[in-house]
Protein backbone atom coordinates (compact mmCIF):
# COMPACT_ATOMS: atom_id res chain seq x y z
CA UNK A 1 0.00 0.00 0.00
CA UNK A 2 1.17 3.31 -0.95
CA UNK A 3 1.24 6.17 1.67
CA UNK A 4 -0.96 9.36 1.52
CA UNK A 5 2.11 11.85 -0.24
CA UNK A 6 0.71 14.67 2.30
CA UNK A 7 -0.69 13.71 5.90
CA UNK A 8 -2.75 16.62 7.00
CA UNK A 9 -3.75 16.75 10.60
CA UNK A 10 -5.52 19.45 12.85
CA UNK A 11 -4.75 18.24 17.06
CA UNK A 12 -8.20 16.73 17.45
CA UNK A 13 -6.56 14.13 14.97
CA UNK A 14 -3.23 13.59 17.28
CA UNK A 15 -3.53 10.33 19.21
CA UNK A 16 -2.52 11.14 23.14
CA UNK A 17 -0.83 9.37 25.24
CA UNK A 18 0.86 9.05 28.78
CA UNK A 19 2.92 6.53 29.06
CA UNK A 20 2.54 5.83 32.58
CA UNK A 21 -0.13 7.00 34.92
CA UNK A 22 2.24 8.59 37.69
CA UNK A 23 4.11 11.02 34.70
CA UNK A 24 3.59 13.82 34.98
CA UNK A 25 3.86 14.36 30.61
CA UNK A 26 2.35 13.57 27.88
CA UNK A 27 2.74 13.12 24.19
CA UNK A 28 0.11 14.19 21.53
CA UNK A 29 1.39 12.14 18.01
CA UNK A 30 1.92 15.02 15.37
CA UNK A 31 3.12 11.62 12.61
CA UNK A 32 5.16 8.64 13.69
CA UNK A 33 6.61 5.57 12.22
CA UNK A 34 3.73 3.07 13.20
CA UNK A 35 0.50 5.54 11.72
CA UNK A 36 2.65 7.33 8.97
CA UNK A 37 5.77 5.11 7.94
CA UNK A 38 8.09 7.95 8.31
CA UNK A 39 11.51 7.27 10.17
CA UNK A 40 10.69 10.03 12.99
CA UNK A 41 8.94 11.03 15.55
CA UNK A 42 7.38 14.55 15.94
CA UNK A 43 4.74 15.29 18.60
CA UNK A 44 3.22 17.89 20.92
CA UNK A 45 4.76 16.88 24.72
CA UNK A 46 2.72 18.75 27.30
CA UNK A 47 4.15 18.87 30.77
CA UNK A 48 2.59 19.64 33.63
CA UNK A 49 3.56 21.64 36.62
CA UNK A 50 6.11 19.69 38.41
CA UNK A 51 5.76 17.73 35.41
CA UNK A 52 9.28 15.89 34.09
CA UNK A 53 10.71 13.20 32.04
CA UNK A 54 12.81 10.85 33.67
CA UNK A 55 16.45 10.54 33.56
CA UNK A 56 17.01 8.85 30.75
CA UNK A 57 19.48 9.43 27.45
CA UNK A 58 19.42 7.71 23.86
CA UNK A 59 21.45 6.13 21.65
CA UNK A 60 21.43 7.22 18.29
CA UNK A 61 18.42 9.41 18.32
CA UNK A 62 18.65 13.33 18.20
CA UNK A 63 15.55 14.96 20.35
CA UNK A 64 14.87 18.58 19.18
CA UNK A 65 12.44 20.48 21.58
CA UNK A 66 10.77 24.10 20.54
CA UNK A 67 8.53 25.52 23.11
CA UNK A 68 5.16 26.46 22.22
CA UNK A 69 4.16 28.14 25.43
CA UNK A 70 5.83 27.46 29.09
CA UNK A 71 8.79 27.97 30.94
CA UNK A 72 10.75 24.79 32.21
CA UNK A 73 14.50 23.55 32.76
CA UNK A 74 16.33 21.40 30.26
CA UNK A 75 19.14 19.30 31.98
CA UNK A 76 21.96 17.61 30.37
CA UNK A 77 24.85 16.03 31.61
CA UNK A 78 25.51 18.88 35.18
CA UNK A 79 23.94 21.52 32.97
CA UNK A 80 20.61 23.49 33.63
CA UNK A 81 19.13 25.42 30.97
CA UNK A 82 16.16 27.58 31.84
CA UNK A 83 13.72 27.64 28.65
CA UNK A 84 10.64 29.68 27.34
CA UNK A 85 8.35 30.24 24.99
CA UNK A 86 10.40 30.61 21.75
CA UNK A 87 13.04 28.33 22.89
CA UNK A 88 14.25 25.85 21.19
CA UNK A 89 17.28 22.87 22.10
CA UNK A 90 18.77 19.72 20.81
CA UNK A 91 20.25 16.82 22.96
CA UNK A 92 22.57 14.75 20.83
CA UNK A 93 22.47 11.22 21.29
CA UNK A 94 23.83 9.43 24.33
CA UNK A 95 23.51 12.25 26.65
CA UNK A 96 21.33 12.04 30.09
CA UNK A 97 18.81 14.57 30.14
CA UNK A 98 15.90 15.78 32.11
CA UNK A 99 13.27 17.97 31.21
CA UNK A 100 11.22 19.51 33.53
CA UNK A 101 8.15 22.14 33.61
CA UNK A 102 8.77 24.97 36.53
CA UNK A 103 6.19 26.99 35.66
CA UNK A 104 2.72 27.39 37.15
CA UNK A 105 0.93 26.38 33.73
CA UNK A 106 1.53 24.07 31.37
CA UNK A 107 4.77 23.64 29.13
CA UNK A 108 3.92 22.93 25.88
CA UNK A 109 6.99 21.22 23.36
CA UNK A 110 6.81 20.38 19.67
CA UNK A 111 8.98 17.44 20.04
CA UNK A 112 10.68 16.01 17.05
CA UNK A 113 13.27 12.86 17.49
CA UNK A 114 15.22 10.90 14.50
CA UNK A 115 15.69 7.89 14.37
CA UNK A 116 12.59 6.46 16.18
CA UNK A 117 14.78 4.34 17.93
CA UNK A 118 11.86 2.42 19.53
CA UNK A 119 9.95 5.06 20.87
CA UNK A 120 6.65 5.57 19.20
CA UNK A 121 6.36 1.51 20.45
CA UNK A 122 6.71 3.01 23.84
CA UNK A 123 4.55 5.83 23.90
CA UNK A 124 2.15 4.04 21.94
CA UNK A 125 1.83 1.34 24.68
CA UNK A 126 1.21 3.82 27.50
CA UNK A 127 -2.25 5.23 28.23
CA UNK A 128 -4.64 6.39 25.54
CA UNK A 129 -6.07 9.78 26.59
CA UNK A 130 -8.09 13.09 24.83
CA UNK A 131 -6.26 16.30 25.13
CA UNK A 132 -7.78 19.00 27.22
CA UNK A 133 -9.88 21.62 26.10
CA UNK A 134 -6.97 24.01 27.06
CA UNK A 135 -4.42 21.76 25.06
CA UNK A 136 -6.64 22.48 22.34
CA UNK A 137 -7.06 26.08 22.69
CA UNK A 138 -3.16 26.80 22.90
CA UNK A 139 -2.25 24.67 20.06
CA UNK A 140 -5.05 26.41 17.79
CA UNK A 141 -3.89 29.75 18.73
CA UNK A 142 -0.92 29.87 15.82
Amino acid sequence: ETPDPVIVRTPADYETFRIKASDGNYMAMICDPIRDKVPFNAFIEVFEPGGATPLHHHGHAHEMFFVLKGEGASHCEGLTHKIRTGDSFLVRPGHDHIVENTGAENLYCLTIMVPNEGFAELVRSGIPMAMSATDLEVLHRG
